[in-house]
Parts: C-alpha cells; sequence; structure tokens
C-alpha cells in the first residue's frame, strides 16, 4: 500500500508526503506525513469540477503536500 511504501522511505531517510483519502489508514500504518486527498480515484482533483476550480484545487493539495514536507517526521 501507499502508506507502507511512505514508512519505508521515511526510515531509508527520504522525506515522504502522503496525499490520500483514506487518511485513518495511511495514520495507522505509521504515514507522518500525510494530507487529505479527495477521493480514492481522483486524489489529486475532483473531475466533476469546471477546469479552473479543479486546478485550483489540485493547488491547494499540492501547496499543502509541501509545506507538510517542510515539518519535521515524528518519531
Amino acid at each position: 500500500s501507499g502508506a507502507a511504501i511512505t514508512t519505508e522511505l521515511e526510515k531509508a531517510g527520504i522525506p515522504v508526503v502522503q496525499v490520500t483519502s483514506v487518511l485513518p489508514v495511511a495514520k495507522m500504518v505509521g504515514s507522518n506525513r500525510v494530507v487529505q486527498g479527495c477521493g480514492i480515484v481522483h486524489v489529486l482533483g475532483d473531475p466533476d469540477l469546471p477546469p479552473e476550480e479543479e486546478k485550483k484545487l489540485r493547488q491547494t493539495i499540492l501547496l499543502q503536500a509541501f509545506e507538510t514536507l517542510k515539518k519535521q517526521a515524528e518519531a
């Protein structure tokens, strides 16, 4: 799973942010830097939105992920 990969990359010293729609699972597996995505199929967007709104949504999620990446992972 994505959460397991994230955990292993962190153990190897590679900072990772996981964007997921299943936040509790990511936390349960041990992911430290997690950002809430939109949905299981379209984690970084919403195809039902008009193109400009979806672009803003994607930018918001990615900016949140970049800010989360700056934070120190919990031990």
